[in-house]
């Protein structure tokens, strides 16, 4: 759908996922308007009971049916740095019943022809230019920069002040680190990890890891043992292994 700054009717929402990034996601549709948030859902049952910035947790993931009758919950976003996990868990949202939506906060600036998919989080100053198509479950952290014509597909995540030039396609769960660049008119392939400040010059392969200035590879994801260092806390946390998707489509 193409970008709708914000909605005039307030749904019944639910978080999924109540750690630092489930705070950021909370401001973020405070901010934003057009859904009242009622609680959050977390894997962790010890947290359950728990009030996150005011904001109640109500259950497990698995409890969401039950949860969706009682509150009378009608959407919810899923707030987990982890691509697959958030992947997962978006289609738990949906086979719940509960319409997806998108965090987007007022601050940042996007063409009036982006598309956007669903379950999308983008923070506070990012920029994302004209004729750009995002795909679901898509993170655009903080400050960073999607340019003209680009395409970032499903489940990826763009880290705070990361800048991806024009016409560059980021394939499914790729992850560009902070404060990363990716120059012009390249393709960085599904799975891949760009790390923290990388310049990437050249295409990089599905499930890749590269570093440095200018990007070089330093293995690929399946060997690398220490590839949670490039990645954000959620992931490190999180030692369940997420076989990556066969496409690169939305």
């Amino acid at each position: 759908m193409a970008f709708s700054p914000k909605r005039s009717e307030t749904s019944r929402c639910i978080i999924a996922g109540c750690g630092g990034h489930g705070r950021v996601v909370l401001d973020i549709l405070r901010n934003a308007g057009g859904c009242q948030v009622v609680g959050f859902v977390d894997s962790d049952r010890e947290l359950v009971g728990r009030r996150i910035d005011g904001i109640k947790v109500l259950g497990h993931p698995d409890e969401l049916p039950a949860l969706r009758s009682a509150f009378g919950i009608e959407c919810g976003i899923v707030a987990v740095g982890h691509n697959g996990t958030r992947s997962a868990l978006a289609g738990d949202l949906e086979r719940a019943g509960l319409r997806l939506v998108n965090a987007v906060h007022p601050s940042a600036n996007l063409a009036q022809n982006v598309i956007l998919g669903r379950n999308i989080v983008i923070a506070a100053g990012s920029l994302v230019c004209a004729h750009c198509q995002i795909g679901d479950s898509v993170i655009l952290n903080t400050g960073c920069i999607v340019d003209h014509e680009s395409t970032v597909g499903k489940a990826t995540h763009i880290c705070p002040g990361a800048r991806i030039a024009g016409r560059v396609t980021v394939e499914s769960g790729a992850f560009v680190g902070i404060g990363a660049t990716v120059t012009q008119s390249l393709r960085i392939g599904r799975e891949s990890i760009i790390g923290a400040g990388a310049v990437v010059i050249r295409d990089v392969g599905a499930m890749t890891t590269v570093v440095g200035v200018p990007a070089r590879e330093i293995g690929t994801v399946l060997k690398q043992a220490e590839m949670h260092v490039w990645q954000v806390p959620e992931i490190a946390s999180n030692r369940t292994p997420v076989m990556p998707e066969v496409t690169a489509s939305f």
